[in-house]
């Protein structure tokens, strides 16, 4: 299983393992890591599970969607590299990504 690691706004950090098919809110949710909400329970319908990821990730994943785009756009600061952490896809391929928090969620 790939390890994850969660960053809260106050810098401390969490690694997990995540296992492959969940995503990385699913991950988040399952092991009680602070910061991620996820009120609408993934289905891209809030952006209670925004996260900003490690710039050295950020083109390693798949292109966001118009609809995440549009979901991330009503996030409290959003910034370039912001993405939806329930679109996420957890594969071997994200072994060692990192994710940050924001100080609070929309």
């Amino acid at each position: 299983m790939p390890k994850i690691t969660y960053v809260d706004s106050q810098e401390n950090s969490k690694t997990i393992e995540v296992e492959n098919g969940l995503t990385v809110m699913e991950g988040a949710i399952q092991n009680d890591i602070p910061g991620i909400d996820a009120d609408c329970g993934g289905s891209m319908a809030c952006a209670t599970c925004h996260v900003y990821v490690e710039e050295k990730w950020f083109n390693k994943l798949p292109k966001a969607e118009d609809a995440e785009i549009d979901m991330i756009d009503m996030a409290v600061e959003p910034k370039k590299n912001s993405r939806l952490s329930c679109q996420l896809i957890v594969s071997d391929e994200l072994e060692g990504l990192k994710v940050t928090t924001p100080e609070k969620q929309s």
